[in-house]
Formats: structure tokens, sequence, C-alpha cells
């Protein structure tokens, strides 16, 4: 069959099963933030409150309608960097806010404020050449540049922010107190997806209740934005008006849909904007589910007719809009002003850490399928590869090389020699990938299950127990690699005395760690289950996966006490998972559309910190659509 042929039939030979996965129609702090800000709720900055600190400039907000202050922090970074930070200012418990992805604490740049006339605030790291100014009423932030206005935040006035509430079995009755301790927006008795939502068969019970927040950028004379991977779409961003938006929300979605704005495998919150003589960049540092709007608005032409006789022609610049929502945590989102492409590049990398320095080998061939069924079969297909004078650096095994899918162990009939195979591929300079995932099979007769179990390193349920779901291995428990207890402790399990039958040539492939729930909602794990810190799932999904590259790669370093670079490939990911190693597409059925999208995805990657990344291809198996079921 033609190659255009195949691309034609291929997006109809998709195997996904959309009704599984939410659109932003069903998901309700989308459509309560739609709702709200279509009554135009405005925030007025007091700025008579500013106090400018060594670190920091600080001022309340107030939400016109509620009378709610919010706390504003403006951070002047070195490299030409702005952060924000929004939060409540008392609110009921802490809000979540991500760890871990900055490489360091950020050095600060101490800002020189000038008032204006009451009405405004100016702000200035010394140097003069960005400028920070801050309108009061409506609130509205601009970043100044050679003075000319780069970036506006809130221009649109779509800031939004529901404050976290006591639960409803414990509502106070006085109405006063009530009245002031809940945005309006949170009270809307026509959207049910306050408390509770639903979802098919599922019901995600809210602790906290609403909890989501919102911000409105835009970028002027901009017209090309990037970035916000991971989707299966085109490399220049889209916009959204006419569709849903981009959703930043890591999912196991074999044979994902092309040319749509699903979440799939990976989340980097960070979109790239670019135009003749400057580049620019917005790091959104959220980890809950996160949907981005995006409206690009052409330069436009017009004439002047009635101020001027001879009709001269002016044009209005190019403008995008990016509306960024989260479903809870803070607002903490920094700006990144380039000016040049490789600027912006040092500033992220600043921030969130470089690409890993790969293993030389890992830039080799690498021979992985689902499966190879024992160490007959890898001596095989290894020594074809020589009687054919093809070269190859590593071979790859999935699960089936397990005891019966628990990770760390090897089957007894099929692998019962592993370091005997690893010394014959040692032996032709090669090396050995196998899987390793973060679910665990429920068996007290399993070592890493049991010490897991033992040591309370499992995710719990809103219960209390262990949180439990349908993986490879059937009824698993997953680890809470967001304890620093739980990560030190896995990895330890690459050690060669705990990992028996292991050596020196074998590392590791991060596989399901989305997480992938099987029959969990949209596939994955329920959003109330608990992390360690008392946190809810909701507030850190992104991240989890992360986490578990992280602790691979320090059990690999730890493993060769530091002579050797780690290689860890992991299916999900987060802004800053280049510092663990590298990252793949995920799971498509290997049809010439899915090749030809993988060229933007992969650059997007790429222009977004993860330079080692690559794509996976997986053929139509029971495997696979075993889970869609």
């Amino acid at each position: 069959m033609e190659a255009a042929e195949k691309e034609e039939i291929s997006v109809e030979d998709e195997v996904v099963d959309k009704t599984i996965f939410r659109d932003c129609s069903k998901i309700a702090f989308y459509r309560r933030q739609k709702q709200q800000l279509s009554k135009n709720t405005t925030y007025r900055a007091l700025l008579d409150s500013a106090t400018t600190g060594q670190d920091s400039t600080k001022f309340q907000i107030i939400n016109e309608t509620t009378k709610i202050p919010l706390l504003v922090e403006v951070y002047g970074i070195e490299r030409n960097i702005f952060r924000f930070k929004i939060n409540e200012e008392t609110p009921l418990k802490p809000r979540y806010e991500v760890p871990d992805v900055l490489t360091n604490k950020p050095t600060t740049v101490r800002l020189i404020s000038y008032s204006g006339d009451g009405g405004s605030l100016t702000l200035t790291d010394g140097k003069e050449d960005l400028k920070c100014y801050i309108t009061a009423n409506p609130f509205k932030i601009d970043l100044i540049s050679e003075k000319e206005v780069v970036i506006s935040i809130n221009s649109l006035g779509q800031l939004y922010f529901e404050h976290l509430q006591t639960p409803q079995t414990q509502r106070i009755t006085n109405k006063n107190e009530e009245k002031s301790s809940a945005d309006t927006s949170q009270e809307n008795p026509e959207d049910p997806g306050l408390w509770e939502e639903k979802f098919g068969n599922f019901v995600d019970v809210k602790a906290n209740g609403p909890a989501s927040i919102g911000l409105d950028f835009s970028l002027h004379g901009f017209e090309h934005v990037y970035g916000i991977p991971q989707h299966a779409e085109s490399h220049q961003l889209q916009n959204t008006r006419d569709g849903d938006a981009y959703r930043l929300y890591n999912l196991d979605i074999y044979g994902y849909q092309i040319h749509d704005k699903m979440g799939i495998y990976g989340s980097v919150p960070y979109l790239l904007a670019h135009k003749l003589g400057r580049t620019i960049g917005i790091f959104w540092l959220n980890a809950s589910e996160t949907l981005v709007e995006i409206n690009t608005e052409p330069a436009v032409e017009y004439t002047l007719t009635q101020m001027n006789p001879a009709a001269a022609k002016q044009m209005v610049r190019p403008r995008t809009n990016v509306h960024w929502m989260s479903e809870s945590g803070i607002i903490d989102v920094f700006l990144l002003t380039g000016p040049t492409p490789s600027d912006i590049f040092k500033q992220y990398s600043y921030l969130t850490g470089t690409q890993a320095m790969p293993p030389l080998f890992s830039l080799g061939y690498h021979q992985c399928r689902w499966n190879y069924e024992d160490e007959q079969d890898v001596e095989a297909v290894d020594a074809g590869f020589d009687e054919h004078d093809i070269p190859y650096d590593v071979m790859w095994l999935d699960i089936e090389h397990t005891e019966g899918k628990r990770y760390f162990t090897w089957d007894k009939k099929k692998f019962p020699n592993p370091k005997r195979m690893q010394e014959l591929l040692r032996s032709k300079k090669r090396k050995l990938v196998v899987i390793s995932d973060p679910h665990i099979k429920v068996d007290p007769d399993y070592s890493v299950y049991a010490k897991a179990k033992e040591e309370g390193f499992f995710v719990r349920n809103k219960e209390g127990g262990d949180f439990e779901g349908v993986c490879w291995p059937g009824l698993s428990s997953y680890l809470d690699l967001t304890n620093p207890k739980v990560r030190e402790w896995y990895s330890g399990l690459f050690a060669f005395p705990a990992y028996q039958g292991s050596t020196d040539i074998l590392f590791i492939w991060n596989d399901m760690n989305e997480p992938s729930v099987f029959r969990g909602p949209e596939l994955t794990m329920q959003k109330n289950a608990i992390h360690h810190g008392n946190w809810e799932h909701r507030e850190l999904h992104n991240i989890y996966g992360f986490y578990q590259q992280m602790a691979t790669a320090e059990g690999l370093i730890q493993r060769s006490k530091g002579k050797e670079r780690p290689f860890v490939l992991s299916r999900s990911f987060f802004a800053g998972s280049q510092k663990y190693g590298a990252v793949w597409t995920g799971d498509n059925t290997a049809e010439w559309s899915y090749l030809k999208i993988s060229i933007p995805m992969l650059l997007t990657l790429n222009i977004t910190g993860i330079s080692f990344c690559g794509v996976g291809r997986v053929e139509r198996t029971t495997k696979n659509l075993a889970k869609q079921k």
C-alpha cells in the first residue's frame, strides 16, 4: 500500500476509545471558570500595602465581588526572569506548591519600586532595561522591555482563584460568616462538580472542595507559539477558540488520536513565543490537571479615516492570548524574557536543569520488542544481528522476563541464568535494558511488596488503606514515590545484592508511570488517593512519573558509586525530567501518520528542555487492547 493511501486511513484506524477520556466539557473546574469569567468579575490591587524586601515585592489584590484578598509576590531572578506567585493570604490549610523541579532556589535580584499616582507601581531590577508595571484597578501587570510592552498579565481579566473551604459537613450555619468563607463562584448550584464530580462509573469526592486557579497572559507582537508537550499535534500551537483546550494530564492512551489536544503520557507546562527580534517563555509551575487556551489575533491594517484626511494606514500588532487553568495548587509562574532563543534555553535550563549527559552506548541502536520469550530467544536474536553483520548496542526485555510480573525478579524457567546471558552481551560490548514499573503485585510472599507494605510505602486510598488497582500483575499497589524515604528505598533496590541476577550492564526502562491503572478513571489513579504529606493525588498527578525516573537514576548512580552515567528511559515526564534521562512519546499503532506526527512531537520536547527523546511504536496486541476494555 502506498504511504499516502495508508496515511488517509490511519486516523480512522486509531484504536483509542475517546469515551474513556474526558474532554473539556466534562471537566468541572473548566466549566466553572468559563461560567464565572463571563460575569466579568475583577480584582483590584491594594498597592498601598506593597512592601519590597530583599527577595520580593508583596502586595494584596482583592476580588471586587467577594472582598477576599489574595497575596501577590513578585520576584526578580537573575538572567532576566520574573517570577509571580499568587496564593491565599490566609488559607484554611497550605496549598500545594510543586517541589523538586527547580534545580536550586533561584537567585533573586532586589527590585526597586517606584510608586505612580496611587494607581500604579513600577518595579525594576536596577538595570532599567526590564520593568514590571502594575496597574491597581483593574489589576494588571505589564512587562516592559525597551519601552515596549512584551507581556501583559490579567489584561483580559481572567484571574480566577477558588478559596479552600471547610467540608460541607462542617459548614458553619452563620450566614454572614459562611458568605465570607468562599468565593461566590463556588456556590453555583447549576454545576455539580464542586465537592463531587462524576465521570462514567467513577465518583471523585473532593475533601477540600473546589480549588482551581487560572490566569491569562497577552503576548504582544507574537503570533507563533510552541511548547506545552505532550500532544500529537503540530509544532506550532493552534488556536483553541473553536475546540478543546490543550490538556496537560498524564494518561496511558495507547493509539492516541492524531491532531488532537488530549493529554497523553507526559506534561511540561512551558510555552515559548517567538517573533523577529525576541523570544519569550512562560513556565507555569503546577502539577495538577492543567488546561491551556490559545487565541492568536493576527496583525490588522486599518485606516484612520476620521482623524486623518489622507486616510493614513496603521498596523495593529498581532497578539496571542494564553489562558492557563489548573485544578488546584497556587499560581506560580516564571516569565522568561529572552531576548534571544539561546537566552531562553539558558534561562529555562537554569530553572529546571539541563539534559543529563547520556552514556555513550545509549546513542547506538537499541533492539526492543514485546516480548523476548526466554534466554534462548535473546541469544538467537543477538546471534542473528551478528550473522547479518548488523551493529546494535542494547537488548531490551519487557515484563515477561520477570517472575509473574514481579519487578526485580527473573522468571526461573525462561531466564534461569540471567548473569550468563548478560555476560554473553558484555563479551560483544552490548548492554541490557529491563523494565521496572511503579505498580507492585499484591503478594505477601513477594519481598518488594512485603517490605513496602510493612514500611507504609504505598499510596493510600481516601479511607486510609493502601491504594489498590489493576495493572499488568493483576491487583497491585503503587509506590508513593513523592515520599523521599520511598525514593531512597527504591533506589536501593537496584544494588547488586538486592537485585539478584543483575550486573553493571543492566539499565532501566520505567513504564506505566503516569500512573496507569487499568480500571481506574481514564485508566489512571483516582484523584482523591493520598500521598506523603497528606496531599491528594490531584495536586501532583503530573509529577508522579518524574519521581520514579529520579529515584531510578539515583539508584543506578549509587550502584556504580558514581563512576558510570545512568540510562533510564521514562514514559511519563514533567518539567525537569531531562535531568534524569530520556523519554519517549508512548505507545502508538505503527502507522505512517504516527511517524509523521512524531517529528513535531520530538521538536516540541526538544525546545522544552528534553533533548534526549525518541518515538516508540507498539503493534496491535492483546496486551495493549486489554487496557481499553
